[in-house]
């Protein structure tokens, strides 16, 4: 006898990296297809396919009004929660207190240093539960807290551009040889899906093309998460995000000065160390560089580095595709972890 599959929902399947998520779900080998939940009220039945006509197929994806009920009723064991952060950090409680698991896509969730959540100015309407589970909330990065990923009932899903970031970063932090004292540069271009579904003046076809622009300088969302996931202090990092004219993907290029000198093949072994088993990093040999093309449309992040002949100074560059590593990939892989499915499994 087969072993039942996985029961999940989505709510906010009809934004970029919520359909990203369901094209993701539907060919998992392990998971019911996915029930597709929507806060919005209307006269006809919707189908996701109605939106992303590339999703037509055999299988029908209508668009179910959320309810607590309807959950219960279908056996969903795991919600994906592709939502706005305020409305993540509304509904995510209420979710776990019916022993429901939750792989959160939004900010709602990320931080645990009340100064870095300021930014997004939640107002809770339980404030001590929403306290108790900014503490319990694991930050779903699987390279770092996979054994919390797999324990925890709250995964909090990286943000994109803190996901290139911080992979490129973390074990150059890990080994203590960042100079913190001369700070870190981190120059983050990203493809317009970053920014979401819903147009605004600045994501128009007509201010983006041909264009590039640095945007959200001193305040980006992301910083915080950076900053905590590497240990740094907010003097010690400069993080600048750009828009790029391109659909999707994410370059990051990381500018460090190095605690001591050390060779490229130190560099090279301290990255396939950090990363030893880690079935979704690619780290590039000595002075070749990854680009954007070559991690599209896969959950996997490449690193690659060119260190300075004093060997004092170096460039680390780290690319992924921000629908997938960036958001829906690495939510299945929280997803495999807290079924104890294969860590790629649905994602190969």
């Amino acid at each position: 006898m087969k072993p039942a599959k996985l029961r999940t929902a989505v709510l906010g399947a009809t934004g970029y990296a919520g359909c990203e998520l369901v094209r993701l779900l539907l060919r998992h080998p392990k998971v019911e297809t996915p029930i597709l939940l929507t806060r919005e009220t209307t006269t006809a039945p919707e189908r996701l396919d109605a939106h992303y006509p590339a999703l037509k197929g055999d299988i029908p994806l209508p668009l179910e009004p959320f309810s607590w009920e309807l959950l219960e009723r279908r056996g969903v064991r795991l919600l994906f929660l592709a939502t706005p952060h305020e409305l993540s950090r509304d509904l995510a409680p209420a979710a776990l207190d019916k022993s429901l698991r939750i792989v959160d896509l939004s900010g709602a969730w990320r931080l645990k240093d009340s100064r870095n959540r300021a930014v997004y100015a939640f107002a809770d309407k339980d404030k001590e539960k929403a306290e108790r589970w900014d503490k319990e909330a694991v930050y779903g990065l699987p390279e770092l807290h996979r054994r919390k990923i797999a324990e925890g009932r709250l995964i909090a899903n990286p943000g994109c551009y803190a996901t290139s970031v911080i992979l490129g970063l973390f074990p150059l932090a890990k080994a203590g040889l960042i100079d913190r004292s001369a700070g870190v540069v981190c120059d983050s271009k990203s493809g317009v899906s970053g920014a979401g579904k819903k147009p605004t003046s600045k994501t128009h076809f007509v201010e983006v093309a041909g264009n590039f622009s640095a945007y959200s300088v001193f305040g980006h969302r992301h910083t915080g998460e950076i900053l905590e996931q590497v240990g740094l202090e907010e003097e010690e990092l400069v993080f600048t995000p750009h828009l790029l004219p391109i659909p999707r993907g994410i370059l990051s290029t990381l500018h460090v000065r190095l605690q001591r000198q050390a060779t490229a093949e130190q560099i090279q072994r301290l990255y396939h160390d950090a990363y030893n088993g880690c079935s979704f990093i690619r780290i590039f040999e000595p002075g070749e560089l990854p680009q954007i093309q070559y991690s599209l449309y896969t959950n996997d992040c490449d690193i690659g580095f060119q260190l300075a002949p004093s060997g004092k100074r170096l460039i680390v560059v780290s690319c992924l595709d921000n629908l997938m590593k960036g958001a829906a990939g690495q939510a299945v892989q929280n997803m495999n972890l807290l079924s104890g499915f294969a860590e790629d499994d649905g994602l190969r």
